[in-house]
């Protein structure tokens, strides 16, 4: 693994973080670690009694099977207790507590002109008349959301936890497509869907309702007509500098909304939002709900691109979620906290909805984009809502460091304590830059690792309010409650220093419980290969100092005239090349060695692909990794093929590689065209 030159530096974060830590130090790390271990029933019980359970649990806190040769796989945690994740989210502090008065969210629109401030109550109350809407629409079991990042979307996530419905949140920059998929998955008990008319990204405008009608045809289509009803959010919205009142431009705006982007309307099925809310009481009582019982839906890709519906529950997530907030980002009452992912992801159901607001936390929920109206948006923002902790995405970083430290020096950012990343492997140029420029070398970064299925289950430890080496940029130690080992391909456990498949040998309260109406898929993925663990899919690797590196999707690592490699680790030698900008590895078929590096990498602005620069980065590779690492083929990439969320879609750069164009599912992609520009320039691509 590469890591900064500067690799004996320390780096020493300011004094009061670690005074008033909630785990000050490495030691009381490892005392709550090992209750997590070897009393679960203890420590999960101190967790479960902050919270408001109408009735207690029946059953031991934990109870699970992963071993496929003994029966169905399953985990259930509290088992017979009844709670309602609305109530501990909202009434526990707004009815029970004092923090009715205090800010939920700042939303920020997509404009800096579009604004807003929204305590607790009043989201409560918000979220109570939407209860009573869902409740009046004689809605099945499933509710579809697929809106923006605007307050109507944590009211709708938050309502249907109340009255007890599952929520399938899509990710509202998906197709049509994509939309119908998701819609069919639970065709057979879904009836009621909540969109946008549409949304504005930057200056490009979305016709959101546009995109849903067509879904919904696709869904008749193939015979299935489950959804009943649209409510339709008009989202045009402008609030006065104080944040305090809203105006709504209604009849005439929404008219001319309609006719400027031609939103359909089928008077059957579409209802405004505002008109099923306009009477709608403020007083609505939450279904006590059973702990196991299922709190939402959330679809991810698998390796072959086709969506799994991973399914959370109700009290582990609640549990786990308040946890991981708290401890990793070492929350406090007067923070200002903001993640910057949608919550059409799993990183914004837990860090932006469910785990700050379990814990009474100030968010910032940001509708916009990190370059527009102008590239210093994020830093702006920081400044106007005095953000103590800020948690993003590698990807942002990269875009961002484009433009140099001149936007971020026009803004106050010393309100700052804490810095995050998730979402991939943060290669060593971006973190360092995120330290130094953003941090200004005074905020600890935590990095971490999750997958839609487990919530988190690892973050950088405790050590990260002490000091911070930039030997832990990639290496970790596991969470509480989570007991990882590394297996060879044989399913024999590795000890020591090593390297392969990274698994967990005991479950946690955010775990996933099974694929929507698919328990047999979720057993083949998760359990299938290694009898008695949860395969992540990630490879890693343990130095002899016992922490873990993450070394990439499995998929991901290479097997080179038998050595095995991380693309990761490939990937952060190439980025440290002046001129590229992003690097991404795959593999690809060799006669000799088995199999070879195809190198993706995309320049920075003004440099010009040439075979000089790719004897650089074959050499840099060499020099940084080993000869064995050194790239067979390395082909310009003007972009790369991501998700909406960001992430690289390696499945299909390793058939861009093969030159195989069975591309399968390409909804998910942010812009389908960047594979056409790759499978075209692949003869450019140098050996």
């Amino acid at each position: 693994m590469v890591v900064p030159e500067s690799q004996d530096k320390m780096y020493y974060p300011l004094n009061d973080l670690q005074k008033d830590a909630h785990v000050p130090d490495f030691n009381s790390y490892l005392a709550l670690y090992q209750k997590s271990l070897e009393n679960p029933e203890a420590f999960w019980k101190e967790v479960a009694d902050e919270f408001f359970w109408k009735k207690p649990a029946t059953a031991p806190m934990l109870q699970y099977n992963f071993d496929v040769t003994k029966g169905s796989v399953y985990v259930k945690y509290m088992e017979g207790a009844k709670t309602n994740m609305c109530y501990n989210v909202l009434d526990r502090h707004v009815r029970e507590g004092s923090l009715g008065e205090k800010v939920a969210y700042y939303w920020e629109g997509n404009s800096p002109d579009h604004q807003m401030a929204i305590t607790y109550s009043q989201l409560l109350s918000h979220v109570c008349r939407c209860a009573n809407v869902l409740n009046g629409s004689n809605l099945c079991y499933i509710v579809s959301i697929y809106l923006p990042m605007i307050p109507e979307l944590v009211y709708t996530m938050l309502a249907c936890a109340r009255i007890g419905a599952v929520h399938s949140i899509v990710f509202a920059g998906f197709s049509c497509e994509s939309l119908c998929e998701r819609i069919l998955s639970a065709s057979t008990c879904s009836s009621l869907c909540l969109l946008s008319d549409g949304v504005y990204r930057g200056e490009k405008l979305i016709n959101l309702k546009q995109i849903a009608t067509e879904a919904l045809e696709k869904c008749r289509e193939r015979g299935s007509a489950s959804v009943t009803k649209c409510l339709v959010i008009k989202h045009h919205a402008l609030k006065t500098k104080s944040g305090a009142v809203m105006i709504r431009f209604m009849s005439l705006i929404c008219s001319l909304l309609l006719w400027c982007i031609q939103t359909p309307w089928d008077s059957q099925c579409d209802v405004w939002w505002d008109e099923a809310m306009r009477d709608s009481s403020e007083e609505c009582e939450p279904e006590w709900l059973d702990a196991e019982d299922p709190l939402f839906i959330l679809y991810t890709s698998g390796s072959t691109g086709k969506p799994k519906g991973v399914l959370h529950t109700v009290a582990g997530y609640l549990l786990y979620t308040s946890m991981t907030f708290k401890y990793v980002f070492d929350h406090h009452h007067d923070d200002v906290y903001w993640c910057t992912a949608d919550i059409g992801w799993i990183t914004g159901h837990s860090y932006i909805t469910y785990g700050p607001l379990a814990n009474g936390a100030t968010s910032v929920l940001f509708e916009g984009i990190p370059v527009h109206p102008h590239v210093g948006r994020f830093w702006e923002v920081i400044e106007k809502y005095k953000v103590t902790k800020f948690y993003t995405a590698p990807t942002a970083i990269r875009l961002l460091m484009k433009y140099g430290r001149e936007p971020l020096q026009k803004y106050d950012l010393s309100s700052l304590r804490i810095l995050g990343t998730v979402g991939e492997p943060i290669n060593p140029e971006a973190w360092q830059w995120y330290y130094e420029v953003v941090g200004q070398s005074r905020c600890p970064i935590v990095d971490t690792f999750w997958q839609t299925e487990t919530v988190r289950n690892k973050k950088l430890t405790t050590e990260v309010y002490l000091t911070l080496n930039p030997k832990l940029i990639f290496q970790t130690f596991p969470f509480f409650g989570v007991e990882p080992t590394i297996l060879n391909e044989h399913g024999e456990e590795l000890e020591g220093e090593a390297e392969g498949y990274l698994v967990f040998r005991r479950p946690w309260p955010g775990i996933m419980r099974t694929v929507f109406k698919n328990h047999e898929r979720f057993e083949n993925t998760y359990f299938k290969k290694f009898p008695g663990f949860y395969v992540t899919g990630d490879g890693c690797r343990r130095d002899k100092d016992g922490y873990y590196w993450i070394t990439g999707r499995i998929d991901d690592m290479l097997n080179v005239s038998g050595h095995l490699m991380s693309t990761a680790e490939v990937e952060a030698a190439l980025t440290e090349h002046a001129a590229v900008a992003e690097a991404a590895v795959v593999s690809r078929p060799h006669k000799v060695k088995g199999e070879s590096l195809y190198c993706f990498v995309t320049l920075k602005d003004s440099r010009e692909f040439s075979h000089t620069l790719v004897d650089e980065l074959k050499r840099l590779v060499r020099e940084k990794i080993g000869p064995i690492a050194t790239p067979d083929f390395i082909q310009n990439a003007p972009a790369l093929p991501k998700t909406r969320s960001g992430k690289i879609m390696r499945r299909i750069l390793r058939q861009i590689a093969r030159n195989d164009k069975d591309l399968g599912d390409l909804s998910t992609l942010a812009d389908p065209k960047v594979v056409e520009v790759l499978f075209s320039q692949r003869y450019e691509a140098a050996a």
